[in-house]
């Protein structure tokens, strides 16, 4: 064998012996199966999402936060090790430690807070849209105007087309970064974009990001979205370190850098003001942290003369916590601190952002309210809550839950949590909406199911159909296939709650109490809080609308609730006897010799219909196509194109290919628009069902 050599520095060195003897000794791994047994190569998208789970330190999943609006507490925060150092920006992050661990003691940086989270993107889904929306909302700007995405270069970025470059991405990074002395930075644009270039440049990468600046705060801050790519088109994977203080120490290099460090002065200053602050702070932290098993001894040192500073700090901060019932003084100088320190003073600071919103919506209504009308619901209500839009916010700005602000025809302001921003779209300010737990009655399928099955415990379709047929069951427009396949829709439901079973392609086992079950599973189901909107028109466009309004119905609804003497729901009270006034008017009403109003018994369909007919041979014109009204018990079919909306609701524009229909809207259809849809029109609602998308699939 020939000897082989590497020159270096004029030196030969050999790799093996030309002797008989040598201490190179091979070692034969496992030979592996490559068979179809065989542990087969992870797909691409596992090994990405366990790359982005390596550099997130925990599971990526839908939803998931370090936190309600914070960081990883230090309980929760993962180990250090190999796999949270995977990822770009991992040896930046530790020489920013490092460079952070040896500055001198005097020279004190601006403090920033980073919030950051990780979102896995679902493809078609409206939640990326819909958080660039409501970080667009209004009353963000330092003049309450509407806030605007920019970007590295542009002052003006559009969302929709962000959103739309991203729409094959599997993940994407959301960061709020807070400077403690925002509103002292000369541009939060330009802060911001430098911080940007700097974290590229610990990357190795270029991104494509956008942000918006929100003034409507305490804290000026930015809220900056990036892209799950890096700019060679892979998956972009960030080192956890670096998100969890890599970015931060940038942020505070960039502040200090404008600003200058932070003086004692200013520390002392900013402390002070803690003291008596109704949320968690500095001196909560370091206290918690000193503490021992909840005990934090105070006494002054044996011989001291002279205050301390800090002692005094926490003096003072004690006795506020005691008021709150979180602390208490066992003896002189010897304090026990709450086990529900940090999580009370946690939601008595989200109360606090969540009343001063309230205060800002009201403001901009030009009214006032006291705290005794104010109730706040989380994301739960014990009843329905009715009234009008006033402001909308995201109760969690990293996160997808949006706040609503309704002032309710009861005279009090609601706040409630939605958990899902994208169905809170449609609730536009000054629109009147229903806030509540889903209905969870017995629906007419079940009861028509149970009667079928009673005595047999089983249900078939075919015999349905010939009850059906036989005229047993009345059927609008005759479409007794579609009639059935609606109760078999129900049925599959059923049976993926485990409550009804499949036998055949003909017979279906019903359990004896359906109807219970079934009604059981709705209220389950119905736990989440659901938003109807009743009208996206305002009061005074209702008044002198031709349409069939929200006022409409709460004058033909006898039980429509109480309207309060005051608020919205003195609002609505005047706003009815105009609307009374206009229907005479219009010969939709009579007045009664005793003073009192008659509607015409069809007053909410003739609204509709001669609404929808006015609208239609606009639209007609306009796109040049014909208009065809839809009758009851008639069968539509054609291509759904969008929606409009009018005083009567929200109504679906189906293109038959002769013409155009309008028919009511329902949320079911959102994701149907640009297919091929079959409806049968059943009074004043629409029973769907829907076709296929051309191209590939299953």
């Amino acid at each position: 064998m020939p000897m082989i050599a590497f020159e270096d520095a004029g030196c030969d060195i050999a790799c093996m012996s030309r002797d008989d003897k040598s201490d190179f000794r091979p070692r034969p791994g496992r030979i592996r199966d490559r068979g179809g047994s065989a542990r087969r190569p992870k797909s691409f998208f596992a090994q990405v999402m366990k790359a982005a789970v390596k550099a997130n330190g925990g599971p990526l999943t839908p939803g998931r936060s370090r936190g309600k609006n914070r960081g990883p507490s230090r309980s929760t925060r993962p180990k250090k090790g190999r796999c949270s150092r995977i990822g770009r920006g991992q040896a930046a992050a530790d020489r920013l430690k490092l460079a952070a661990g040896q500055r001198d003691a005097s020279q004190r940086m601006r403090r920033v807070v980073v919030k950051a989270r990780i979102v896995r993107l679902k493809i078609g889904s409206r939640a990326a849209h819909a958080h660039l929306n409501y970080l667009q909302r209004d009353g963000t700007t330092r003049d309450g105007g509407r806030g605007q995405l920019y970007g590295p270069d542009d002052e003006r970025v559009d969302g929709r087309a962000f959103v739309e470059q991203g729409r094959e991405d599997r993940h994407q990074f959301r960061f709020i970064v807070v400077p403690e002395d925002g509103d002292r930075l000369s541009d939060l644009h330009g802060f911001t974009r430098d911080v940007m270039r700097q974290m590229e440049e610990d990357l190795g990468t270029s991104l494509d990001w956008v942000a918006v600046d929100h003034f409507n705060t305490g804290h000026p801050h930015s809220h900056i979205v990036i892209r799950g790519k890096d700019d060679l088109g892979k998956d972009l994977i960030i080192a956890q370190d670096y998100i969890t203080d890599g970015l931060r120490l940038r942020a505070q290099d960039r502040a200090t850098l404008e600003l200058g460090p932070e003086t004692d002065i200013e520390v002392r200053t900013k402390l002070q003001a803690e003291i008596a602050a109704e949320r968690f702070t500095r001196i909560d932290r370091a206290m918690v942290g000193a503490a021992d098993n909840g005990f934090l001894d105070l006494r002054p040192d044996a011989g001291q003369r002279h205050a301390d500073f800090d002692r005094t700090l926490r003096i003072g901060r004690l006795q506020v916590l005691g008021r709150f019932g979180l602390a208490r003084e066992i003896e002189p100088g010897v304090w026990h601190l709450s086990d529900r320190l940090e999580p009370a003073l946690r939601e008595l600071g989200e109360r606090g952002d969540i009343i001063k919103s309230i205060n800002r919506s009201l403001a901009a209504q030009g009214q006032a309210r006291g705290a005794e009308n104010i109730l706040l619901h989380g994301d739960t209500t014990s009843a329905p809550v009715i009234g009008r839009v006033i402001g909308k916010e995201l109760a969690d700005e990293l996160a997808d839950r949006v706040g609503i602000i309704v002032d309710g025809i009861d005279g009090r302001v609601h706040h409630v949590a939605l958990r899902d921003a994208a169905i809170a779209d449609e609730a536009r300010i000054g629109a009147i909406v229903e806030i509540g737990r889903a209905p969870a009655g017995p629906r007419p399928a079940d009861r028509n199911i149970a009667e079928l099955a009673r005595g047999t415990g089983e249900y078939h379709p075919n015999e349905h159909r010939a009850l059906a047929e036989a005229g047993h069951v009345r059927v609008p427009g005759g479409d007794y296939q579609a009639y059935v396949e609606s109760h078999i829709r129900r049925l599959e439901a059923l049976r993926r709650a485990g409550i009804v079973e499949r036998a055949g392609p003909d017979r279906w086992i019903i359990p004896d109490d359906l109807e219970a079950r079934a009604q059981a599973y709705e209220a389950g189901v119905g736990r989440r809080t659901s938003l109807r909107v009743h009208s996206a028109f305002d009061l005074d466009r209702q008044v002198t609308s031709d349409g069939a309004t929200w006022l409409d119905r709460q004058l033909v609804n006898p039980n429509r609730g109480m309207l309060a003497e005051g608020g919205f729901g003195a609002e609505v009270r005047d706003a009815l006897e105009r609307r009374k006034d206009e229907l005479i008017r219009r010969g939709h009403a009579r007045r009664m010799p005793d003073g009192g109003v008659r509607a015409r018994a069809d007053l909410l369909p003739t609204l509709e219909r001669r609404e929808v007919e006015r609208v239609g041979r606009k639209l007609a014109a306009e796109r040049g196509l014909a208009f065809q009204a839809i009758e009851d018990g008639q069968t539509i079919r054609g291509k759904l194109i969008g929606s409009t909306q009018l005083a009567s609701g929200r109504f679906a524009m189906i293109d038959g290919g002769l013409g155009f229909s309008l028919v009511p809207w329902r949320p079911a259809i959102e994701k149907e628009i640009g297919r091929e849809v079959v409806g049968i029109m059943r009074g004043d609602d629409i029973s769907w069902q829907f076709g296929r998308k051309r191209g590939l699939g299953i």
